[in-house]
């Protein structure tokens, strides 16, 4: 049987010493899992593994646990004697993190090892600057590069005047046009795929991300729905899946998010225009409300910075803010960027008690 080369599968030098580490086990990279099952990618061909009950042991949270992109070290790299068992997980390049849904609000890990994140929205209702600025912050934060992919062109009245609305939240980062009517986006898209490199496929259900993967494949291997009559889209994935392409390069696609909860997040490069204008104010600690010399505000009542970007800038400032706080904590951070204290507050409705007496 002829041995598979890991190097095609993006494992390089960075990952080789650790692996040196552990020569008892074998090395395998994550391409799929269902439920506590994972399907890795070995010299031998793919294996199915299970976590050891100490590594279950050992975790103390949700992102500990593998990944879809992870290299990971095995007991055995072929399917004989029954599962393989995963021993260790291998630092991470780069990783896009969100918060879990639910209430537990832990970090979860979407995709790990990428090279590059294709932030995929649909030009349609889909289009939102608000949640893009959000999902460049993530992406900016993962340690890829992040790419805007625009889908179902076809669909759009006014290309250019979306695109300009794209570019003016997205400084620095590509914007890619793409239609399922078209090939030009799509040979676009290929320049970005290089062999021996990982690239995720990010956004919303229904934007076109498992059309496009069908399109790079060369056949419909995944399902498509079209959108509903309100013009969101239907969940076609439903697990998150590491594809090697026939360019050599790899995709991670993952299940439709519209809403991304905040774990990490990197603001300056997301919001870099409002980092250079906070940087030229008059006082190091302004609030950008009532202070003299406030060049945000400035830029605000000049037009130059949209207010709606500079209010969602703030909510996301307020979301990292109480990340890794219990509930307590968090209504205390709360408490304290509202009045500075419960002292504070307590005299606030002590005073508004007596006048409304």
């Amino acid at each position: 049987m002829k041995k598979i080369d890991l190097k095609n599968w993006g494992f390089g030098d960075i990952f080789s010493e650790e692996a040196g580490l552990y020569p008892d086990c074998f090395v395998g990279r994550v391409v799929s899992q269902s439920k506590n099952l994972y399907m890795a990618i070995c010299e031998n061909g793919a294996v199915i593994a299970e976590v050891s009950g100490k590594f279950r042991f050992d975790a103390k949270t949700l992102s500990d646990f593998p990944a879809v992109g992870d290299f990971v070290m095995l007991d055995r790299n072929e399917n004989e004697n029954g599962n393989a068992v995963i021993r260790r997980v291998l630092s991470r390049k780069s990783a896009f993190v969100r918060k879990s849904a639910g209430a537990s609000g832990e970090e979860q890990i979407v995709a790990s090892n990428i090279d590059t994140v294709f932030i995929c929205m649909s030009l349609n209702n889909d289009f939102n600057l608000r949640r893009l600025e959000r999902y460049l912050s993530v992406a900016w934060a993962s340690g890829a590069v992040p790419v805007v992919v625009l889908t179902k062109s076809d669909l759009c009245g006014d290309i250019e005047l979306k695109l300009r609305e794209a570019y003016s939240v997205a400084a620095g980062v590509s914007i890619l046009v793409a239609s399922a009517m078209s090939e030009d986006g799509y040979s676009r898209i290929a320049s970005y795929l290089k062999a021996g490199e990982t690239v995720a496929l990010i956004g919303s259900s229904g934007v076109g991300k498992s059309t496009l993967i069908n399109r790079l494949l060369g056949e419909n291997r995944f399902d498509t729905q079209e959108l509903r009559n309100d013009d969101r889209g239907r969940h076609t994935t439903t697990m998150r899946e590491l594809i090697l392409l026939p360019c050599g390069a790899m995709v991670i696609d993952t299940p439709g998010m519209r809403e991304l909860g905040l774990e990490s997040a990197d603001l300056s490069k997301s919001f870099a225009d409002i980092d250079e204008l906070t940087g030229r104010c008059k006082f190091k600690n302004c609030s950008h409300t009532i202070e003299p010399g406030c060049a945000v505000k400035r830029a605000i009542e000049e037009g130059v910075l949209p207010e709606k970007r500079f209010a969602n800038y703030l909510k996301l400032c307020r979301e990292l803010a109480y990340e890794g706080l219990n509930s307590r904590q968090t209504e205390q951070a709360k408490i304290d960027r509202m009045f500075g204290g419960k002292k504070k507050m307590k005299q606030v409705f002590k005073d508004i008690k007596a006048r409304n007496r």
